[in-house]
């Protein structure tokens, strides 16, 4: 029986066709976010819908960052979505940065308008203190925490919660940029400078560890400019990753808090010596932004190319048949193969429906970026034989069905390991070194990709850059050796390199 590739699937399979990325890359992510079925746009403007396929690879996502924290110490909480609006300004450098975000409820109640006939916002409900919607927790959760902590023996506190979060943002992308996000986001409290700073360094070399191990992609960790600290830090260490169009990806920050929000809050304990301190914090976070992530950085113009760590269906089982009692014969073998697949921890669907074409279900498998196709014909019942495809370079091979199970198990690994290695050698490829600033602009503007330049390490040359190439500095490498040089933009001296990129 011929075979079926995506190659030669006639078109009437092809109905979801994407752009090209070489022609359009912002509308190829688009395309793919919606027609491979994980988001789309919802009534609410710059809010999305996340579809279950969309949703099982974040369940994948939160499930093994979920053991790492655990492993780690941490334990699962949840605080309330509603802030109220005097906690923001406690922190000055808080408030200041997230203002211009925040969601405020003024209201609590709606009436009838007799006039309009619709409902209008009873001006006889208003709140007595506005409450703010949740952009992060920082201020409620440490309002919590003064009621938790009095002595060294309560620390530290190691406490994460899975949350949504609302930013109001003006331009939106699916999963990269939206209204309302989901997260976690971990808030601990420490005793000493240095237990906190610890906990800061080990969170942000977790957050590497599950990008390179799990999601397949190879990071550069660094500390953010003054300019680009999370606001009320003291410092935000980052992840940054790099985008198939050259773009970074900040991919999960790190933050060292001090005792800026003890201050606030007024969260002491007594130490050791009976001497009354402010507490030390950090917090720390990842979002569905790294479904963007994941998406950006491997995929391709067929459709989604998932590491199989991170893929909800790791294999698929297509029969080839004509009319059910073939079927029924194919039945047997694929069941026996998905049963033994599924007994080494493999995730496999047995897709058999009737209503869909082989041809089809390719096509839609290939789209949906699931690691390996084992497609099952009567000539395959008759010779003992299986077909195997894989997503990743989409080679095919014929196996023999009795060494199949050892053979999925092997390639899997295999496939997870190209995809990481693809995307280490891309990123090797395009980071550059420069030392003039008519090499940094040819670079940004026309190959694109990380920069390591010098910089004089003043906030106004940092921000006079951004306004004329729209690149930042991602961050200062935690391996950037001290090297002299002169800042390519004002002939300053430098004492090492830092990152640049236009980013997302």
């Amino acid at each position: 029986m011929k075979r079926l590739s995506s190659k030669f699937i006639p078109k009437i399979y092809m109905a979801k066709v994407l752009t090209s990325r070489k022609d359009d890359y912002a509308q190829w992510y688009n395309d793919l976010v919606i027609k491979a079925d994980l988001a789309e746009n919802s009534a609410v403007r710059g809010s999305m819908v996340i579809k279950p396929y969309g949703y099982a690879i974040w369940e994948k996502m939160q499930e093994q960052l979920d053991k790492m924290f655990k492993a780690t110490g941490h334990s699962n909480a949840y605080f309330p979505l509603f802030i109220p609006k005097s906690f923001f300004s406690k922190e000055a450098a808080h408030v200041e940065g997230f203002a211009k975000e925040c969601a405020v409820v003024t209201h609590y109640r709606l009436k009838n308008d007799p006039n309009s006939k619709g409902v209008i916002v009873d001006p006889d409900a208003k709140l007595e203190e506005e409450l703010i919607v949740r952009p992060t927790s920082e201020t409620i959760i440490w309002n919590t925490y003064k009621n938790w902590i009095q002595s060294y023996r309560d620390l530290p506190i190691l406490i994460n919660q899975w949350a949504n979060v609302v930013r109001w943002e003006m331009r939106t992308r699916l999963f990269l940029r939206t209204a309302e996000f989901l997260w976690q986001e971990g808030h601990t409290a420490h005793a000493t400078k240095e237990e906190a700073v610890e906990e800061t360094l080990k969170i942000l070399d977790l957050y590497a560890d599950f990008a390179e191990k799990f999601m397949a992609i190879p990071v550069i960790k660094g500390t953010k400019t003054e300019a680009e600290r999370f606001a009320g830090a003291l410092e935000t260490y980052s992840i940054e990753a790099m985008m198939q169009d050259g773009k970074a990806l900040q991919s999960g920050t790190s933050h060292f808090l001090g005792q800026n929000f003890a201050k606030a809050f007024d969260v002491k304990f007594l130490d050791k010596t009976g001497k009354l301190d402010l507490v030390w914090a950090t917090s720390w976070g990842v979002s569905t932004r790294l479904m963007g992530a994941l998406i950006m950085a491997h995929s391709d113009d067929n459709g989604l190319v998932l590491p199989p760590k991170l893929a909800p269906i790791q294999v698929v089982i297509v029969p080839i048949y004509k009319g059910s009692e073939q079927l029924k014969e194919l039945d047997v073998t694929a069941k026996r193969i998905k049963a033994e697949l599924e007994s080494k921890g493999v995730s496999v669907k047995y897709d058999d429906r009737d209503t869909h074409k082989p041809g089809w279900k390719f096509a839609e498998y290939e789209l949906k970026g699931v690691p390996i196709r084992l497609a099952i014909g009567p000539r395959d019942l008759q010779n003992g034989t299986i077909e195997v495809a894989r997503r990743d370079t989409l080679e095919k091979t014929s196996l023999s069905q009795d060494r199949i199970v050892g053979h999925v198990e092997r390639l899997l690994d295999e496939i997870q390991e190209n995809i990481y290695s693809k995307a280490f050698n891309f990123k090797k490829e395009n980071t550059w070194e420069v030392d003039t600033w008519d090499e940094f602009k040819e670079i940004i503007d026309h190959k694109g990709g990380f920069v390591l330049a010098h910089w004089d390490g003043t906030n106004e040359t940092e921000l006079k850059i951004k306004e004329e190439t729209k690149a930042t500095i991602r961050c200062i490498p935690l391996d950037s050796k001290e090297e002299k040089g002169k800042c390519i933009y004002s002939g300053k001296p430098s004492g090492r390199r830092v990152l640049f990129a236009k980013a997302y």
